[in-house]
């Protein structure tokens, strides 16, 4: 099987996913504030991307530049970042024209961006009494040469550069000024009606002659370094008698000083500043990029927000927000009687924090053990778990420190639950726990009683009302002394090997799946209908590539809803030919995992905390469970049927891994599952049936089946 034909590189099925989400803020149909988002996004993304995943290949280029990387289509790191560079030069030049375009429609709206180089006398007077006033005070500029050496350059702050001649001096000298980050980033003025807005660097570039006293500033231009985060701890730091957590906080301080990978200029930079800084930075011309939009697109988050503020309604996302329970919802009462499941952001995740809340005063309760990767600034849930620990209650928590750049915020939430007496637990020294799992025990009338909770997305208020995830609890008591062994496994550091209800990684997660395929592909080879329906942010896997290939020759309709990387072809005769992807980017990112598998009444359905990513699969904790209860089931398939059947936010994906809109026929009317999910979901909070009553929403498995059988 030729690699080329099934599988696309990694990183470049990456850029295409962040190419994805900066084509929103060109698309007309997207309100103008959240255009602005969408652009601010495709920058966040891309600075990521080049700290990690650039950095991650330049490490292997420094430290084993012939070795080739197995999960990148054999190429070596070197092949990898010669293949990266003009794709991210490509996506910049659309940046730059999408961003242009944006102010222009901000001028039309009232909102000028101000050109330095054509104030009006009245401006100028304004904008230099402001520098004098505010930010002239606070500026550090510094001079470079042999007696001033070259300054550390912080990871993602902007800096103005220019070339210095003294007065009867024949040398040129460099000078830099930190574009601090402590100055407000995007300033206003009203004026005539019109609100103009400044960039701060820009206005400092301006009056930059004045911070340079008797040198006579030649050239200037801003610019901006990316460096390297790919960091990851330290054998020789690893000492029995070093805290696990010091480790981490000298790991980032360590980051802060890691290699350069990326710097940006301003337009027309000279090429004097440019090569001078590429050679202190040890950078190549390839990662060099000139911009017209803004060095760090950040801005344009606050610009929305002004939009906002301002009351443009018009110009933001009508309002939505999560469904409230009922006041008198008890969601540990109802999970006694039916399993429950929460549905972010259309579902508020309130009584989950309330379900906690209460049991941290229960006098049944007896622990509470959780597993946090990455939790709001302001956690209620940590505080409910602070509670429960002063009122006597066992709580573990199993914190990953290694929550890349939330490492800090979890090391300040680790010291702080140690102090209010619970057990901490930072996990495997080679594997990330990722899992979202929660277990509450209880004992009444002398027997002890589970409540489980198992999801597809973080312990965070904040990011419950911006990402689609998903929330099973349950009183089963199986799957809660399978949690329970979980947690045990997790505070000895053992891998949980086997297991009847659950899935968990490394050792019991991919193989239950394929395990799944391979029921499917026999069904079909049988002649028996067999459909196979997974939702994801990623897959890379090799070996689930290969099932899936597999299963589209056996003749298994296999559907695939990949928000981000996805590294197999679909639609590819004699391979993928019954493959389809679809990746689904909107106003919420697509972040829950549903794996389901058959037809009609033989549907089994998971969710889970993992992706199909190898460092999912194989070097990290996951944790997923099947969800068996019908009316639940259904509503699992019918959060597929929509976004398989989604004409707004959709994309799919050609047999040469290009994508392409997914657009209404003529006549047809606009789907656009993430609205509609409100619907499905407006109804109040479940209530627990009596006894003898079907589930409610059964009679939606009827109305799916004739979909899932085509």
């Amino acid at each position: 099987m030729e690699q080329d034909t099934l599988f696309i590189n990694r990183e470049l099925s990456w850029l295409e996913f962040n190419r994805r989400v900066l084509a929103l803020s060109k698309d007309k149909e997207v309100p103008l504030a959240e255009q602005l988002k969408f652009a601010a996004i495709y920058g966040s993304n891309l600075d990521e991307f080049f700290m990690v995943r650039v950095g991650s290949l330049q490490d292997q280029l420094a430290l084993d530049g012939d070795k080739a990387d197995a999960g990148s289509r054999n190429a070596v790191a070197a092949q990898q970042l010669n293949a990266i560079m003009p794709v991210v030069a490509e996506l910049q030049g659309l940046c730059d024209k999408y961003v242009n375009q944006l102010e222009e429609n901000l001028r039309e709206k009232g909102y000028n961006k101000l050109n330095f180089d054509k104030l009006t006398k009245e401006q100028e007077r304004f904008w230099k009494k402001y520098f004098e006033a505010e930010l002239f005070p606070l500026l550090s500029p510094q001079i470079i040469d042999h007696r001033h050496p070259f300054p550390f350059l912080r990871n993602q702050e902007i800096y103005l550069g220019v070339t210095l001649k003294n007065k009867g001096d024949s040398e040129v000298s460099f000078g830099i000024i930190p574009v601090s980050s402590q100055f407000e980033r995007v300033l206003y003025l009203q004026q005539d009606g019109v609100t103009w807005y400044a960039l701060v660097e820009e206005l400092i570039a301006h009056y930059a002659p004045m911070a340079f006293g008797r040198w006579s500033v030649q050239k200037k231009c801003l610019f901006r370094v990316t460096r390297n985060a790919d960091i990851t701890p330290d054998e020789g730091l690893m000492d029995q008698d070093i805290d696990y957590r010091e480790v981490m906080t000298e790991l980032l301080k360590k980051r802060r000083k890691l290699a350069a990978v990326r710097i940006q200029f301003w337009p027309e930079a000279p090429q004097e500043i440019q090569h001078f800084l590429c050679q202190k930075l040890i950078l190549s011309g390839k990662r060099c990029f000139v911009q017209q939009s803004p060095l760090d697109l950040s801005c344009l988050f606050r610009l929305a927000s002004r939009l906002a503020s301002d009351g443009h309604t018009e110009l933001c996302y009508p309002a939505a927000r999560p469904m409230q329970a009922p006041a008198d919802y008890n969601l540990e009462e109802q999970v006694q009687h039916r399993d429950v499941l929460l549905c972010y952001p259309y579902q508020s995740i309130r009584p989950f924090i309330k379900m906690l809340k209460k049991a941290a005063y229960d006098p049944d309760v007896l622990s509470i053990k959780m597993t946090l990767y990455r939790v709001a600034r302001e956690s209620q849930i940590v505080q409910a778990l602070v509670a429960a620990a002063e009122n006597g209650k066992e709580v573990v928590t199993v914190v990953e420190l290694r929550a890349r750049f939330d490492e800090q915020n979890n090391i300040d939430w680790s010291k702080q639950l140690e102090q209010a007496g619970c057990t901490v637990i930072y996990g495997f020294d080679n594997y990330k726990v990722h899992s979202k799992l929660t277990l509450i025990t209880r004992k009444k009338n002398g027997k002890f009683q589970y409540i489980s909770q198992i999801g597809t997305g973080n312990y965070n208020e904040k990011t419950s009302e911006q990402y689609t995830d998903l929330s099973f609890i349950t009183s089963n008591q199986e799957i809660g002394e399978e949690v329970a062994a979980v947690f045990n496994n997790l505070a000895v550091e053992r891998l949980t090997p086997q297991v009847e209800n659950l899935l968990v990684a490394p050792l019991c997660f991919k193989s239950v799946l394929m395990q799944e395929m391979d029921r499917e592909i026999q069904a079909a080879r049988d002649g028996h209908p067999a459909r196979i329906l997974l939702k994801n942010n990623s897959i890379n896997d090799k070996d689930i590539i290969l099932k899936l290939s597999e299963a589209s020759c056996a003749g298994v309709p296999v559907d695939m809803i990949v928000r981000g990387i996805c590294c197999v072809k679909a639609g590819v005769p004699g391979l993928t030919e019954n493959l389809r992807v679809r990746s689904i980017v909107g106003r919420y990112l697509e972040h829950s995992r549903i794996y389901a598998f058959g037809v009609g009444e033989d549907v089994r359905v998971y969710i889970a905390s993992g992706d199909f990513l190898t460092r999912n699969t194989q070097r990290r904790v996951e944790v997923g469970v099947r969800v068996r209860q019908p009316d639940l089931v259904a509503r699992l398939l019918e959060i597929l049927r929509l976004e398989l059947e989604d004409n707004v936010n959709a994309r799919e994906m050609r047999p040469n891994g290009k994508y392409v809109r997914v657009k209404p026929a003529d006549g047809q009317a606009r789907i656009d599952s993430q609205m509609l999910l409100y619907d499905l979901f407006r109804e109040d909070f479940h209530v627990a049936p009596p006894a003898a009553a079907a589930p409610k929403r059964v009679g939606i498995l009827e109305r799916l089946r004739n979909f899932f059988r085509r």
